[in-house]
């Protein structure tokens, strides 16, 4: 059973807030996600930490800047989700308004793999259309593709990464790399994601090509707050943390969104999600256009997304949305199908004493008929339903399987497969990830095997507590806090990975409740300590509550028939066995 604990916070970063004239509910939820100062919740743009912090950024923009004088053919090379699309189309957008002879190619999972492999060096290299390019740009991948950049070398291009994935012990032969995480670059966030990555070096760009006067003679610079949309959602999309510096990025591209000068991509995706653009939050960007970018890469070719993101014609943006859609009602349904066969195959090795989940550390599971690009989704639903490292596993290349894995806090996932890796020479083919999140692949004769030796790890490093999942809260509210207000307020912040965002828990009565929508229940819940009653709603959720509960929940301002009113949303529940005041 999961336990609901309030989140700790410092007394002195709570005292100097509230003094700084935060309300105490505010400084309290501000104190506990590290919040010290009021300076540290500005969003303005002049809060962004400058390109010149982050290393090697202006050498690229100059080795760029030279390109595109000396007109250079260049190449992005994505990846293929989110974080890749929204970087490849930051990069297309900025590279064609500086006037870059430019274009991208983004690999098929399915065929080339992650990342800038030798084959999509030579693919490169062979197009067909007789474009050979000069220069790669790699954009959240490359810090890994020693032998893709050494094939590229090979063939005469000049190779440039953006990344900010972990490296490995060898860094790639590239001319330049720009990666937060590289050894030596001292730039104070840590957690770009990769569109934002490639996002400071246009900004460096820019600057670059300023002061060698290539905009003096029409006097316009090109206004790169304008990609700054594409930057919240990739990095949204990607769950890095948001540290004070994506923060700023997050709520900039937000505010774009909602004033309406979104591009016609993000536009349409929010359309087509039946969302109001004038009112979109990070869970729009995370939850709804997130995972439609995300199935073209999963289920086709992530082009479709990256072409939705660079057009500027509403038309084609409405038409490659609902194809976008359409594949995420495709990927739902595959997932939904590979869900209901794990839990069977779970219950089956229960009751053969295969597997007891009670006392198994972790879960692995593997089918052939389990698709490839959906196989991280599946993890992460298990993971959540169980509390246990999880690695799904589908077919991959002849004789081969493809492994992702999801993580709980208490356990590094890349960590684990390395000791994996070191007491089992050979038994992994090739691995990566970092803590919560992790990619392998084996041999599928050794699958057996290889859970086995995970399980061995997972239990010397897991302890029963780890297993417990908690389930951290703001606390309680009095009924002067509780309100429309706070809802409000609460809606404007941006919320997210590290910076999660506020729940609440109390224990309630619950006076009147009833089935909505074929598959949400409606609440009406009375506080035990007051008689204030509020509305609530617990979706995806038929089976009627118990009549007293412990409830973890969220507050929003919900609108209906013109009038806001407010609403909590159950995010948990917990019945009571014995009335407690």
């Amino acid at each position: 059973m999961p336990k609901i604990t309030p989140r700790s916070f410092p007394q002195h970063a709570f005292e100097t807030l509230n003094r700084n004239g935060l309300p105490p509910v505010l400084a309290r939820i501000y104190a506990a996600r590290g919040i010290e100062q009021p300076q540290q919740l500005e969003t303005e743009l002049s809060q962004l930490l400058p390109f010149v912090q982050l290393r090697n950024a202006t050498l690229m923009a100059a080795r760029l800047a030279d390109a595109i004088t000396e007109r250079k053919r260049l190449l992005v090379i994505a990846d293929y989700d989110s974080d890749g699309a929204t970087a490849c189309a930051v990069a297309i957008r900025a590279l064609r308004k500086f006037g870059a002879s430019v274009d991208y190619l983004v690999p098929n999972r399915f065929e080339y793999g992650y990342g800038l492999t030798p084959e999509i060096v030579r693919l490169a290299a062979s197009r067909g259309d007789g474009w050979r390019p000069d220069i790669l740009i790699t954009v959240d991948n490359g810090i890994a593709s020693v032998d893709g950049v050494l094939e590229a070398n090979q063939l005469g291009m000049q190779v440039l990464i953006t990344d900010h994935h972990l490296p490995g012990d060898q860094l790639p032969d590239a001319a330049v790399i720009v990666n937060p995480n590289q050894p030596d670059c001292d730039f104070p966030s840590k957690h770009l994601a990769g569109v934002g990555v490639i996002f400071y070096v246009m900004l460096a760009l820019r600057a670059e090509l300023r002061a060698r006067g290539a905009f003096l003679a029409d006097g316009k610079e090109p206004n790169l707050a304008s990609l700054l949309d594409l930057v919240a959602l990739g990095t949204v999309a990607d769950v890095v943390k948001l540290d004070s510096n994506n923060r700023i990025l997050v709520q900039q591209g937000l505010q774009r969104i909602r004033r309406g000068r979104g591009c016609a991509g993000i536009n349409a995706l929010l359309r087509v999600a039946k969302r109001d653009s004038r009112q979109a939050t990070a869970y729009e960007l995370g939850f709804m256009l997130g995972p439609r970018l995300n199935a073209a890469g999963r289920l086709d070719d992530m082009t479709l997304g990256i072409e939705c993101l660079i057009t500027d014609d509403e038309f084609t943006a409405d038409q490659i949305a609902a194809k976008l859609d359409e594949l995420n009602r495709q990927r739902r349904e595959i997932e939904a199908d590979m869900q209901q066969d794990a839990l069977v195959k779970l219950a089956t090795a229960v009751e053969a004493e295969e597997l007891v989940t009670e006392s198994a550390c972790s879960i692995c599971l593997y089918d052939p008929s389990w698709h490839q690009g959906v196989i991280g989704l599946l993890a992460s639903r298990i993971k959540e339903k169980f509390h246990r490292p999880v690695i799904v596993f589908a077919p991959g290349n002849e004789g081969q399987i493809k492994g992702s894995g999801r993580s709980i806090p208490s356990f590094h996932l890349r960590d684990a497969l390395d000791l994996v890796s070191k007491r089992h020479p050979g038994l992994i083919l090739k691995f990566g990830g970092h803590a919560a999140a992790a990619g392998l692949t084996l041999l599928e004769q050794n699958f057996e095997d290889f859970r086995a030796a995970f399980e061995q790890i997972s239990q010397s490093l897991l302890t029963p507590a780890d297993l417990t999942r908690v389930i951290e809260t703001d606390g309680d509210l009095d009924d002067a806090e509780l309100n429309l207000e706070l809802a409000r307020c609460l809606a404007e912040c941006v919320w997210g990975q590290g910076f999660p965002e506020p729940s609440f828990n109390a224990f309630f009565y619950v006076e009147n409740q009833r089935v909505v929508g074929e598959k949400h229940l409606k609440l009406r819940l009375k506080k035990f300590d007051s008689n204030q009653r509020y509305d609530a709603i617990l979706f995806f959720h038929t089976d009627l509550l118990p009549p007293r509960i412990n409830a973890v929940f969220r507050v929003q301002a919900n609108e209906y028939n013109g009038n806001t009113t407010l609403q909590l949303l159950l995010e948990h529940w917990l019945s009571i066995d014995s009335l407690t005041t």
